[in-house]
């Protein structure tokens, strides 16, 4: 490996302070070649096939590689700029080539069946017998035995998919800072909190304006569509934000026609019915056709709580503001929203925010993850970082004192850093690793900046973000496997959103949240009547939320597995029709939310196919949590079982098994329903 490229080195401290946009190529290249070699190596060997020299051997093939390019795609979601997204964009290609070649090759699959066929395979027992079985079926669905020329035919498939989606991830993060507002006018901002308020001015000052400045970044189009009295200026974000890469040089939906495409041409050449059944194959919904029954069925439990929901808030905007239905426009839906839980449950979220500051929900977070999980968290100032605004934390097992792993911590949205929320890999360790080489991984978000020197003051509901993303993360953090491949990414996907949302729940107790939450001037806690009314207000229009997702979802498998141009037209208005069916009001005729849906189309897969993984989930983990609910919230033999069962088992066994194991029995959805307020004596 070079001595002089940062990029080529596999290490838990990550030089993050050296890397160079001009590294990127020259390190792909050398990595690419250290990875064939290995490749080579493995085929070749004379040796008697082992799992040692067969199933070991490729499960660290190309670790350098994964790692190096691992790297260089986080940085381009979190610190982009034009000359490493130049260099991202030029060795993108070649590494999705490679990969694709990798699992094509015919000397691999030969050496992977030779194997397969040996006495020691044939004895092969628990997690090395699921890795064998999972990677001889894995290579199959891959293309393993197809002809030498579909091979090659995948192989172009699979790198058109990787350029194509980054296209559409890059064009939605261009598209999204290319709007910006800007007032010196306060009473244009009228009904703002002050939280929105001081963060409009923040973002101004950053440019170099006078007045308040607002964008499509979460925090900022939230605040607007929430509260703000100026009706053309929430129609005018509405417009903006739902219309991104929907026209002119960042259009996204002639990638979006090529993506379905190139995912429908990838599955028939597999031999699957459409790219749902593809996907989901090694799932637990196994089908498209299982996953669709799954959301129809969550969808009837809903309806009549949606249908409830929309009634009365219509009924309430009529009565107090005098609003017919035919006149509310879908821009006018959270701001009525908001007034009537006002109304309803005299209570605002902004009350919450001086209670929510990110050092005290880090710290409540930390205190249930070591009382509950048996891991301790403390800040490593020695790792360097991305940008200033990062920090970075070493995580113990609490009883042996062992670091398990590192990981960063960034929140604030920047214009070089993509939306949303997520949890990253940068390094994941086997057992042969040894301790020097602990699990390292990211979480991210784009919450509430800080103001002036005050700290960051969050909603109740960016602290629930928080805390899913750390439950994806403990996933990596707690894995002991001894496979890389059976690891947290490994992991079925609609089995994996379970630690996210199962550590939303300690957000809503009492006593966890005495926990996370202090006054940020007084450090008294959360009142008792404002408390009550937060969790008063909990299921307050849940059946909407659920609804929304549920559409998201139908979305997402009606074009995987019903879509056609020809037969449908133009996708926009296809999606438009189909999400128009779970919303409070029909969409404009320009609704284009489609065209940025990076969960569907920032990557080859992704959550294509999957988006139902979030409902699934729920189900799995308001179950298991009824649990903690049971024998204590911070019971930690029960939260020792957990992390026990599935946050440090990966995919070394079955998740149904997984489920069973810490709950005795199969998955029900009538917690979810009753923790939603959706039971049949709630209706």
């Amino acid at each position: 490996m070079s001595e002089t490229n940062p990029l080529t080195k596999r290490v838990a401290a990550i030089p993050f302070h050296s890397f160079k946009a001009s590294q990127i190529v020259p390190a792909v290249d050398e990595l690419i070649a250290v990875a064939q070699k290995e490749l080579e190596d493995l085929k070749a060997s004379k040796a008697t096939r082992t799992f040692e020299n067969t199933l070991l051997a490729l499960d660290n093939l190309g670790l350098a590689l994964d790692f190096g390019m691992g790297l260089i795609s986080h940085l381009e979601s979190v610190a982009t700029t034009p000359e490493w997204r130049e260099a991202y964009n030029t060795v993108l290609p070649k590494v999705t080539e490679f990969r694709s070649r990798l699992i094509l090759d015919p000397g691999l699959w030969a050496a992977l069946k030779d194997y397969s066929r040996t006495p020691e395979a044939a004895s092969l027992t628990g997690p090395r017998r699921r890795y064998l079985e999972k990677t001889i079926d894995s290579f199959k669905r891959s293309g393993a035995e197809l002809s030498e020329a579909n091979k090659e035919v995948l192989s172009k498939l699979n790198t058109e998919l990787a350029n194509i989606t980054n296209t559409f991830s890059q064009h939605t993060l261009d598209a999204t800072n290319a709007f910006e507002y800007i007032t010196t006018d306060p009473k244009e901002l009228a009904g703002l909190p002050e939280s929105a308020m001081n963060m409009g001015k923040a973002s101004a000052s950053a440019k170099g304006k006078e007045g308040w400045r607002f964008t499509l970044q979460a925090p900022s189009f939230i605040a607007i569509m929430t509260y703000a009295e100026n009706r053309s200026l929430r129609e005018r974000f509405y417009n903006a934000y739902n219309t991104r890469c929907s026209g002119g040089s960042l259009d996204n939906r002639e990638c979006l026609y090529k993506i379905l495409e190139l995912r429908a041409q990838k599955a028939a050449l597999l031999g699957f019915k459409d790219f749902s059944d593809l996907v989901l194959a090694d799932r637990m919904a196994k089908r498209g056709e299982e996953a669709q029954r799954f959301v129809n069925e969550l969808k009837a439990h809903i309806n009549p709580h949606f249908e409830r929901d929309n009634q009365e808030l219509f009924d309430f905007i009529k009565a107090e503001y005098g609003v017919d239905k035919d006149s509310v426009k879908p821009w006018d839906i959270a701001f009525y929203v908001e007034k009537m839980r006002k109304a309803r449950y005299d209570f605002d979220e902004e009350e919450l925010r001086p209670y929510f500051s990110l050092t005290s929900a880090m710290k409540g977070l930390f205190s249930i993850a070591e009382s509950v999980f048996g891991v301790s968290v403390t800040p490593n100032k020695d790792l360097p970082v991305w940008d200033a605004g990062v920090t970075a934390y070493s995580a113990k097992d609490s009883r042996s004192g062992e670091v398990i792993g590192y990981f960063y911590a960034d929140f604030f949205p920047r214009e070089n850093k993509r939306g949303g929320a997520w949890m990253n890999t940068l390094l994941t360790h086997a057992r042969a690793d040894g301790p020097d080489l602990p699990h390292v991984g990211l979480i991210a978000g784009n919450f509430t900046p800080p103001s002036g020197n005050t700290d960051a003051l969050l909603t109740h509901d960016e602290v629930t973000t928080l805390f899913h993303e750390f439950g994806h993360l403990m996933h990596l953090l707690c894995n002991t496997t001894e496979l890389r491949g059976q690891s947290m990414d490994g992991v079925a996907w609609d089995f994996i959103e379970l630690p996210s949302q199962i550590f939303e729940n300690w957000c809503w107790d009492r006593e966890s949240v005495d926990l996370i939450a202090s006054h940020y001037q007084t450090g008294e806690k959360i009142p008792d009547p404002l408390f009550k009314k937060m969790l008063a207000a909990r299921n307050f229009r849940s059946a909407s939320h659920l609804m929304r997702q549920v559409g998201f979802s139908t979305v997402d498998l009606a074009l995987h597995r019903e879509y056609s141009k020809d037969k449908n037209g133009d996708v926009v208005a296809y999606c438009r029709s189909i999400l128009s069916r779970f919303t409070s009001l029909p969409l404009p005729e320009d609704y284009a939310m489609i065209l940025t849906f990076t969960h569907l189309f920032s990557s080859p897969v992704g959550y294509a196919a999957g988006y139902y993984s979030y409902q699934w989930a729920e189900v799995l983990d308001a179950d298991a949590f009824s649990r903690f609910e049971r024998e204590g919230l911070f019971n930690s033999k029960v939260g020792a079982e957990f992390r026990n069962t599935v946050l440090s088992s990966g995919d070394s066994q079955d998740p149904e098994a997984l489920f069973e194991s810490f709950m005795g029995r199969r998955a029900d959805i009538t917690a979810l329903l009753k923790r939603s307020g959706l039971t049949a004596q709630a209706a």
